[in-house]
């Protein structure tokens, strides 16, 4: 009985293992929650070098990324420190999310007794990570798809009508954006929508709601989904909100 537990542990971690080869990128807060300030402590900064190490292409949430970083929500792992402290011990353990929040991994509990919290707490998430074998068989390995399984895609007539509702709530105004002939293609985990000079306008990433997608264009993060048969990109930029109106057939 014994040895088939073993194997079921064994087969287990192999899957777990793989799926975690999926990911390039880490995405390490410049804040964790529990903690007042960014970086207390060195802990963000710190959580950082751990995932580099591991062999993660790793970025704070406040610093500069390459596009493919912004552009794409899901090929990350997000990753956060959770702290379950006593009175006599301070104890964090290391958890990694993908993009709809979903925990794929958690670290074993780093513990110190240390009385000082920066020594504490550096002493413990140095031994979480340690103890954290999952990260020790990371290697990226990016999916191969094969093109000639994915179809042509048809040409789509988008005609976008862009709506600005200011933060007073007063005006609204609207704006014409001219997107006569527009290609929408599939990629992984969703689809991008380009022009005839294959420039990229949106590109939008699956959820587990139907309809529903978290979403990109240019550098603007958003979401794009559909509300009474009808399809809208919305996104704040400069404290306003925007909400495009996108009208297409997938």
């Amino acid at each position: 009985m014994k040895k088939y537990y073993l194997l079921f542990l064994l087969i287990a971690s192999i899957g777990n293992s793989q799926n975690l080869n999926d990911y390039k990128y880490a995405m390490v807060p410049s804040k964790f929650n529990f903690l007042k300030e960014e970086n207390m402590y060195n802990l963000n900064t710190l959580t950082k070098l751990f995932m580099q190490k591991y062999g993660f292409e790793t970025y704070l949430s406040n610093e500069t990324a390459p596009d493919d970083f912004i552009n794409n929500n899901c090929n990350k792992v997000y990753v956060d420190v959770i702290p379950n402290n006593t009175i006599f011990s301070t104890k964090v353990k290391v958890v990694l999310k993908d993009c709809k929040g979903t925990i794929l991994f958690t670290s074993e509990e780093g513990t110190s007794k240390d009385k000082e919290y920066k020594v504490a707490y550096n002493m413990a998430l140095r031994m979480a990570f340690d103890n954290f074998s999952i990260l020790k068989t990371h290697k990226y390995q990016p999916l191969q798809k094969s093109l000639g399984m994915i179809e042509e895609p048809a040409p789509v007539k988008v005609n976008i009508e862009k709506v600005v509702v200011t933060s007073e709530d007063v005006k609204v105004y609207t704006s014409k954006v001219d997107n006569s002939s527009l290609l929408v293609q599939p990629i992984t985990n969703g689809f991008q929508i380009i022009d005839s000079e294959t420039k990229v306008i949106y590109k939008i990433f699956n959820t587990s709601t139907k309809d529903f997608y978290i979403a990109t264009k240019e550098t603007i993060q958003g979401v794009f989904f559909s509300r009474n048969n009808e399809w809208f990109f919305e996104y704040y930029q400069d404290n306003k909100f925007f909400s495009e109106k996108v009208k297409v057939k997938f």
